[in-house]
């Protein structure tokens, strides 16, 4: 299940109680900050929570104030009772101001914000959103959380702004910012969907075998798709630079089918399970056949990182710490 998803969820049960929660999201950050912009955690009055803004007695120091807040009665504003948000600048180097008890150096700055139970339609909707497999735009300001599909592709980082009156909004594409395809959906697909699920990714696979063991017990992808053939896979992958594509069908044949329809893809990662032997001649009888031979050289062969893996759960690891390499570059 994508992260953003479980915290919503822990959300709406705690609202659905009647308890207010804290949510906490990294708003912007910089230098050696543990937590990055997006990062987010959910604290009850209970302490119970889910989640990370990055860790260490930074976050445990956090995690106190907002049960603190979340004890405080509520003011009263325009005739209503109100939870304002905070905004916490935590610097990571002792004895400087708002120090964060880190020394890590860099600093960043969270966002505190009460969600009571008036916001459970809306929190509500963000699950529904993402249960469906939507990428929607989030907005926090001092007022207001909304979430919704935007017209218009949105930026996905988080974007923060300030006015000089202390108002601000913040910004954010919800759900995995990355896609990644898997061609093929046998044993070491399996395990890869399975590590990656834990990341930043949205997940599809693509296989020409309907009764594929592997296929049926798969809950870690996103979306499982079974095709006639893989002529024309290049057509189901879409592009862009933060699009990953794993090729690992049942042969040699097959992968080559896939490699010729996606090699001229216009995509941050294209990976080829296979031995170096093997690979090797597939791209040499490539070549010879007239495909650009610099095309040919960005495919990530053999694939993964050389960290002498053999079981499809080894494999897995190799491969996904290869995408994290290129994804973080």
């Amino acid at each position: 299940m994508n992260k953003d998803l479980e915290l919503w969820q822990f959300v709406a049960e705690s609202l659905d109680n009647g308890d207010p929660v804290m949510l906490l999201v990294v708003a912007e950050s910089s230098g050696s900050s543990p937590g990055r912009p997006g990062y987010k955690m959910a604290v009850d009055s209970n302490g119970n929570l889910i989640g990370s803004i990055g860790g260490g007695v930074m976050e445990v120091n956090l995690v106190e104030q907002s049960r603190a807040l979340l004890s405080e009665p509520p003011a009263l504003a325009g005739g209503q009772l109100v939870r304002p948000p905070q905004i916490a600048e935590q610097v990571h180097k002792k004895n400087s101001p708002h120090s964060s008890g880190m020394i890590c150096s860099g600093r960043q700055t969270v966002i505190m914000k009460v969600l009571t139970p008036n916001e459970a339609d809306r929190v509500a909707a963000i699950i529904d959103l993402l249960a469906h497999g939507e990428r929607p735009l989030m907005i926090i300001t001092p007022d207001v959380l909304a979430a919704g599909i935007p017209e218009c592709p949105a930026e996905r980082d988080p974007v923060f702004e300030r006015s000089s009156k202390g108002n601000f909004t913040y910004s954010e594409v919800l759900g995995p910012q990355n896609d990644l395809y898997i061609i093929g959906g046998g044993h070491c697909s399996f395990a890869l969907s399975e590590l990656m699920s834990k990341l930043d990714f949205r997940i599809t696979i693509f296989d020409d075998r309907p009764d594929l063991n592997t296929i049926e017990k798969n809950r870690f992808a996103h979306e499982i798709r079974i095709i006639e053939s893989y002529e024309n896979i290049g057509d189901l992958v879409t592009e862009g630079p933060d699009v990953y594509v794993v090729i690992m069908t049942i042969g040699y044949a097959s992968d080559e089918i896939a490699i010729r329809s996606l090699v001229d893809k216009e995509i941050k990662y294209l990976g080829v399970l296979g031995s170096s032997a093997k690979m090797k001649i597939l791209l040499k009888s490539l070549e010879k056949e007239g495909i650009d031979a610099r095309l040919l050289s960005r495919i990530h062969t053999p694939i993964g990182l050389p960290i002498n893996s053999h079981s499809p759960e080894e494999i897995a690891v190799s491969i996904a710490a290869e995408i994290i390499s290129v994804k973080n570059a």
